[in-house]
């Protein structure tokens, strides 16, 4: 049975928010965080309200736009047989997507358009300065995500991620990152929006073709969230995101407590399927142990033997360390 979301209560002050992000394992909902917000105040009285409130900000940047037409019920997807997808992709002025909302917001068969991940500073600056968040030391990226009725497949960010509703309804379903074997992921290589989706539409689950997502169902999250609500959600939480009202707008702070330099970890992902997942299985499992041992063993003393000026990508990751084992693993990559 699907569980709520736990709730903060009482919220932390703006001197206790980051610390309190960082010691939580799971997600929380942080009820009207940002209730404050001049934004909020402008969505809760009008969707021309807060497109008057966003076009101060404005500076005529051009975005990407996914348009779905209505009978799609607002999930962005995968065409039919896979060979492309529902939408289609167009750029836009920002303040032309807002006034394209405005003008569909009344009507009950809306098509759907969908301003996905794009930079708050870039497209809109002064607002972050304008709507605050009290995130000084994680330097958190900011970035807005608007449209209509919209259903975003299950999928993981990498970074940590504190959403926070501007306008309109959410509802976020979560699952933790060990239900990806519940979750019936689609490609790595060709995605919707950059990351791999589950396959299952939430809306109509086929409980035939994807038996194991009851089991997902067992771990999973829910909250609905309202304008001046937030949401933690940890690195690598799947979460299936719905927009229900006519205008929707979201907020997103991410950031990752390990140093930039260290690159996308989906990277080695990636190079492992392509080195290790067609090997004999008594390979595999050889390979296995080694990662195991070298990338997830928890013992800090197992490479003691080595001395530390010796130890390279086994010890401290330096900027310079790290350059370095780059570029003789790019020289490797080359056979």
């Amino acid at each position: 049975m699907v569980q709520n979301v736990q709730q903060v209560t009482p919220l932390p002050d703006d001197s206790a928010l980051l610390s309190s992000l960082r010691s939580w394992q799971s997600p929380r909902v942080l009820r009207g965080l940002v209730a404050d917000w001049p934004v909020v105040q402008a969505a809760t009285t009008s969707n021309q309200a807060l497109v008057d409130y966003l076009a101060q900000f404005d500076q005529g940047k051009t975005v990407d736009c996914l348009a779905l037409p209505h009978q799609c019920d607002g999930r962005m997807f995968y065409n039919e047989d896979m060979s492309g997808f529902n939408f289609s992709r167009h750029r836009m002025p920002f303040l032309q997507a807002l006034n394209t909302l405005l003008a569909r917001a009344d009507q009950p068969q809306a098509d759907s358009l969908y301003v996905g991940s794009t930079s708050v500073d870039a497209c809109l600056p002064g607002f972050t300065g304008d709507n605050p968040i009290a995130l000084v030391g994680a330097d958190p990226l900011a970035t807005l995500w608007v449209g209509n009725k919209s259903r975003i497949a299950a999928h993981y960010d990498a970074p940590d991620n504190l959403i926070c509703v501007a306008a309109g309804k959410r509802k976020v379903t979560l699952f933790p990152p060990e239900q990806v074997d519940n979750l019936y992921v689609g490609p790595l290589h060709v995605t919707p929006a950059g990351q791999p989706v589950s396959m299952v539409d939430f809306a109509a689950p086929d409980f035939e073709k994807y038996p194991r997502f009851a089991q997902a169902l067992e771990a999973a999250l829910t909250v609905e969230l309202v304008p001046g609500d937030a949401l933690y959600i940890p690195s690598m939480w799947w979460h299936h995101i719905e927009g229900q009202h006519s205008i929707n707008l979201l907020i997103n702070f991410w950031w990752q407590d390990a140093p930039g330099y260290l690159g996308r970890s989906e990277n080695a992902l990636y190079h492992a399927l392509v080195t290790i997942n067609q090997l004999p299985q008594q390979q595999r499992m050889a390979w296995k142990a080694m990662f195991n041992h070298y990338v997830f063993g928890e013992d800090s003393e197992r490479f003691s033997h080595i001395p530390e000026n010796r130890r390279g990508p086994l010890g401290d990751l330096s900027e310079d360390t790290v350059r370095q084992f780059k570029a003789w693993l790019v020289n490797h990559l080359k056979h």
